[in-house]
């Protein structure tokens, strides 16, 4: 398992790349760009999945994940309904088959859909400090929520992940969202909801414990890149100036 110290050494490289930060919610921090998940996490990719799948579902990493009202597994597209996430950069890496990268452009795979006051739960096998995700076509009316048991420990939405967010279903409207939170903001499941058409999303990797190396793009594409909110910034200064 990593240190604390080797923990926060890595998150403060990642600070210090991406130059914007502060806090999501109370205990939770988040970054959004082009880069994709942690290495040294468990990734879910939902392949097992099948399109058009609802009710409850244990997934080989051990995240058992259940469905409400508009929301579903799905593949492709569906005009008005729901857009593929895009894959750009290293957003996809570790999630193809035998833990290589998924293909760049529009998710070729299977993914979940969260529409019209639908919810989806995804329920972890324990309680978590990190969880990414691979959220697709950000809309301001998208909402993740972490619980620990019954107790909301945070929430944020579109509007919290890139700025001005409107369902931009190209290469710039998709983000890697990396959450960890503190201690007494650990969480056990995250509920994705949607007012609209729709949340969609794909390429979970959770980790009971922050890790120290954010991927970084091996071969980098001059695109626009959305940076969200990286509250662990000031921490990570705060480190390397005492050392």
């Amino acid at each position: 398992m990593k240190t604390s110290l080797g923990i926060i050494h890595g998150l403060a490289i990642f600070a210090l790349a991406v130059s914007a930060s502060q806090s999501a919610d109370a205990g939770l921090s988040i970054s959004s760009a082009v880069g994709g998940a942690p290495a040294g996490t468990v990734e879910e990719n939902f392949d097992s999945l099948q399109s058009d799948t609802t009710g409850t579902t244990t997934l080989p990493s051990g995240i058992t994940i259940s469905y409400d009202g508009g929301a579903q597994a799905v593949s492709g597209s569906s005009y008005g309904h729901y857009a593929a996430p895009y894959l750009s950069g290293s957003n996809g890496v570790g999630f193809g088959p035998n833990g290589s990268a998924q293909a760049r452009g529009p998710d070729a795979t299977t993914y979940v859909s969260v529409s019209d006051n639908g919810f989806v739960t995804l329920r972890f096998p324990s309680l978590e400090t990190y969880v990414g995700i691979l959220w697709g076509s950000v809309d301001g009316y998208n909402t993740l929520s972490f619980y620990n048991g019954s107790t909301l420990v945070g929430a944020l939405t579109g509007n919290d992940v890139t700025p001005s967010p409107n369902g931009d279903q190209g290469i710039n409207g998709t983000v890697y969202l990396n959450v960890s939170a503190t201690d007494d903001s650990r969480f056990d499941r995250i509920i994705a909801t949607s007012d609209g058409s729709a949340f969609e999303f794909d390429d979970v990797a959770f980790m009971g414990t922050i890790v120290q190396t954010l991927k970084q793009d091996p071969d980098p594409i001059p695109e626009p890149v959305s940076f969200g909110l990286l509250g662990t910034g000031l921490l990570a200064l705060g480190f390397i100036r005492r050392n």
